[in-house]
């Protein structure tokens, strides 16, 4: 076979293997959008149907009877600050878990009832502790702290690592903004996919808080 005849056949398996390798990576990026909603906004209310144990209300609250609650991931790293923190720590104290970015605008909205409801309940054995994410740097992401006067720490999670160490048919954290309600066994007892008022924040908290 000439070498003329021969350089189609090598063109033509170039192309496939392009096209295969194209498909991989779109599928890869299917893949990481399924698992971590990417957009701000409200996200959507899961029910508890399948292998999973926890139940949605028409307020989009989801819980988990406490017998029934799966045990909250790994969750350490370095905080805005710079410091060290592992949510494990603080075993023993219902720990309130909020994703939350800078940009994000219903996280701007419910930044205050969270400022709020963190001071107010710091001496109920009631931890708060953020996870921001999406944000470029620490700098957008402290000065949004300083601007809503909140206090406790958050975890500096750009990528999402953190996010995509939840085990599917669990309470997840889906969306931007995202709030976990840790048990005093660091266990996951609540959660919601949407900007929260105070009252609504309060209905996830104060049962758990309630708990023997």
């Amino acid at each position: 076979m000439s070498a003329a005849s021969r350089a189609p056949q090598r063109s033509n398996r170039t192309t496939r293997a392009l096209r295969v390798r194209r498909r991989a990576v779109l599928a890869a990026g299917a893949a990481a959008a399924a698992l971590l909603v990417s957009a701000c906004g409200s996200g959507g209310t899961s029910g508890g149907g399948g292998d999973t144990n926890f139940v949605t209300g028409t307020d989009g609250i989801s819980t988990v009877a406490k017998g029934e609650r799966a045990a909250a991931p790994d969750l350490s790293g370095e905080t805005l600050e710079g410091e060290q923190l592992d949510v494990a720590d603080y075993r023993g104290k219902v720990v309130v878990l909020n994703v939350w970015g800078s940009w994000c605008n219903p996280c701007r909205a419910e930044a205050e009832h969270f400022a709020k409801v963190s001071k107010e309940y710091a001496d109920q054995g009631v931890q708060f502790v953020g996870i921001n994410t999406r944000d470029t740097n620490t700098r957008s992401a402290l000065a949004f702290e300083e601007e809503f006067g909140i206090d406790y720490p958050s975890l500096y999670d750009p990528t999402g690592k953190l996010m995509l160490r939840f085990e599917k048919g669990t309470l997840t954290p889906q969306a931007i903004p995202s709030t976990l309600v840790l048990d005093r066994d660091g266990r996951i007892a609540a959660r919601s996919l949407s900007a929260l008022s105070e009252e609504r924040l309060l209905k996830m908290l104060e049962p758990v808080v309630a708990e023997k």
